[in-house]
Parts: structure tokens; sequence; C-alpha cells
């Protein structure tokens, strides 16, 4: 007898550390986006060090989501690697070469300005994959009988180019948003300068996203468009969350403009799950359909819940502990 609703509980823990990961390792990574175009080698430096020692304990959330897509809903590894192989090599390889750059950048002397495209290339790269494959999602994968029958290049597309450059306009944001919390000075007039020019940009690229998803998706344009539901809250609320980044930084706050970008991402993610629901694999497969035996998922359940809380607390004390202004001449390194 199954007493509980094991995919239902697994995914609300996956989506949960995808969000987590999304919102963490999205400011690194647009610390790196903005990378080249900082004013001066000594602000690269405090970039750097602002995320310096966080960086690796963020990229645990992906992991976290994963091997946990894995271990609970096994269908989707089959359709989606198959489907996504190049854009997944692309984001881990986007990744490595962003974390080798955060070590041996700060060591090198004649060589830094290598290491200094090295992040921002790992950054860019990882965070255009990344939009890219939440892109090849909406549009759905070609399946017979549960197996993928497409091709090596059928999630590129016009489509998932312009979500690729909108995951980069978002995460360019967050960076900046970041920055204006984290430093002070010159780097941080230089970040309350861009930050709105990149939230005009992901508005921008966001409304064609959205008035385009309909013509790629049934099911978006019919959940959406049928008829007039609680959901359109959502983004009512995104609209909420851009227009408190403009009134914060135009009010030089410093730290409003970093959780009104959060919040701005969590809406459009909720808006993202709600548009799919309960499709894992789009468009015919449901998580009930996916997901694997229920003695696998409660096995790996029980581990799950003795690991996340400690994520969840290590995570928290290693913000705790590097909480405050990065100045230049300080820092991890």
């Amino acid at each position: 007898m199954e007493l509980f609703d094991l995919p239902l509980i697994w995914a609300f823990i996956i989506g949960f550390g995808i969000i987590m990961y999304v919102l963490m390792d999205g400011f690194d990574l647009g610390v790196g986006i903005l990378f080249p175009f900082a004013p001066s080698e000594g602000d690269r430096d405090t970039m750097m060090n602002s995320v310096a020692p966080v960086w690796d304990g963020n990229e645990t959330w992906l992991v976290l989501g994963g091997a946990g897509l894995l271990a609970a809903f096994p269908m989707v590894y089959t359709i989606f690697l198959p489907a996504l192989y190049i854009g997944v090599f692309l984001l881990l390889a986007g990744l490595i070469f962003r974390g080798v750059a955060f070590e041996f950048r700060f060591k090198a002397r004649t060589s830094r300005y290598l290491w200094n495209w090295a992040f921002a290339g790992g950054s860019t790269i990882a965070s255009f994959a990344q939009g890219a494959v939440v892109g090849a999602y909406i549009q759905g994968f070609n399946t017979v009988d549960g197996v993928y029958v497409g091709g090596a290049l059928d999630w590129l597309t016009p489509f998932t180019v312009l979500t690729g450059l909108g995951m980069l306009a978002g995460y360019s944001l967050l960076g900046s948003t970041w920055l204006i919390m984290k430093t002070e000075g010159r780097l941080q007039e230089w970040a309350y300068r861009i930050t709105l020019p990149l939230l005009a940009a992901v508005l921008i690229v966001f409304g064609i996203i959205s008035v385009w998803t309909p013509f790629v998706d049934d099911l978006v344009r019919e959940r959406w468009f049928s008829n007039l539901t609680v959901i359109w809250v959502l983004p009512v609320l995104t609209l909420l969350c851009a227009f408190q980044i403009f009134r914060s930084v135009r009010n030089r706050f410093e730290g409003m403009p970093f959780v009104a970008t959060m919040g701005l991402f969590i809406t459009t993610y909720l808006g993202l799950v709600v548009s799919r629901w309960p499709y894992v694999v789009p468009p015919e497969y449901t998580l009930w359909d996916a997901a694997s035996a229920y003695g696998s998922q409660m096995f790996l359940l029980l581990g799950t819940l003795m690991v996340v809380p400690i994520v969840i607390t290590y995570t928290a004390w290693t913000y705790w502990v590097f909480r405050g202004k990065v100045r230049a001449g300080e820092g991890y390194h």
C-alpha cells in the first residue's frame, strides 16, 4: 500500500533544488558575465572575491537536483540526455572553465588575462546553455514509446536562442544587484548604472518569450488563454518585482534590488511550473509516468531528508560568515 504520493514529494524536492540553484549560482554566473566590462582589473578582483567563498557551495543544489532527477524520474534522463547532450555538455564545460579560473587567476601573472576570459566565457556559456535547455523543455521533445527520436540539434532553435539570451540578461541582472549589495565606491556606482539597462533588457526579452511561447506550446496557450484564472497573478507579481528593482535603484537602496530580482526569478519560475504541470517530459509524460518504483523513491527520500537540512544549514552559515561588504584588497583569496 502506497501511503504517500512520492512522485509529488520528489517533484517538490527537485523543484526546490532547481530554484535554489538558479538563485544562488545565478548571481555568481552573472558576475562572471559582467566581468569583462568592469571598470578596472582591481574591480575585477573585488568582483571575484565577492563570490569566491560561496560559488562552489551554490552548485550543491545543481548536484541535488540532477541526482534526484535521475533517481526519482529515470524516464526524464532517458529522454532529456539524448535530446540535450550538446546543451548539457556546454553547460558543464562552462562551469568547469569558470571553476578552474577561480583558483588559477589569483596565482597567475602574465596569463591572468586568459583566466579572465575563462571566467567570463565559462559563465556566459553555462548561462546561455541553461536558458536554451529551459527553452527546449518548453518546446517539448519528439518521443515514441518513451524514447527520444529527434536529432542532436533539435533543441537549438530561434526560440531556445532567445531563452538563452534571456537567461544571460537575467543572470547579469542578478549579478549587478549582488554587486550593489556587496561592494562600495566606484564598483558599486558602476553596478547601479548598469542595473536599469539590464532590467529593461530582461523585461523586453521575457516579454517576447511570453508572446512567443503560446505559439510553441499548445498546453501553455490553453492553460493561460482559454480562460482568465488566478495564475495571472504571477505575471502581475513579476511586474511588481521589476518595479521594485527600478524604485530601489533610483533610491540607491543596497539590499532591496537583489531581493526584488530574486522575487522576479521566483515568480517567473512558478509561471513556468504552472504552465507545464504535471508534465515533466512535455508534451505527454507526467511526473507519475516518469517516476521510478515506489520502494526506490522511499529509500532515496529517507537519505535526502537527512542531507537537505545539512545543506541548508551549511549554506546559511557560509553566507552569515562572509556577510558584509567586500572591499578592494580584502577578500577570500
